[in-house]
């Protein structure tokens, strides 16, 4: 299905989640932290780039490997992404929701 995100038509999944990584760029996730409520700070970048070569190289997403990244422990990441974290993060960096996410 489209949905317009930054002015731009994105093709996303019944959850809003990006089905074209390629249609991610950083306005896209401005807007869509906007929607979810979080203002993006460069902690939030490194967060989001963290993610998205996770993906990239395959790694399967949790809140447990996120802590034991060395990049954050999970108190950050829950203060960065206060609601449904890694749902909230993975969607901003424009990756498909983790299996680990119900």
């Amino acid at each position: 299905m489209e949905k317009t995100i930054a002015g731009k038509q994105i093709t996303v999944n019944e959850e809003g989640y990006l089905t074209d990584f390629n249609q991610w760029n950083e306005q896209v996730a401005e807007a869509l932290a906007l929607e979810a409520e979080v203002s993006l700070t460069p902690r939030h970048w490194e967060v989001l780039k963290y993610l998205q070569n996770e993906q990239k190289n395959q790694v399967a997403l949790s809140i447990r490997r996120i802590g034991k990244s060395g990049l954050l422990d999970i108190k950050e990441f829950y203060q960065l992404f206060p609601v449904a974290p890694l749902k909230t993060a993975t969607k901003i960096a424009g990756i498909p929701k983790p299996a680990s996410c119900i």
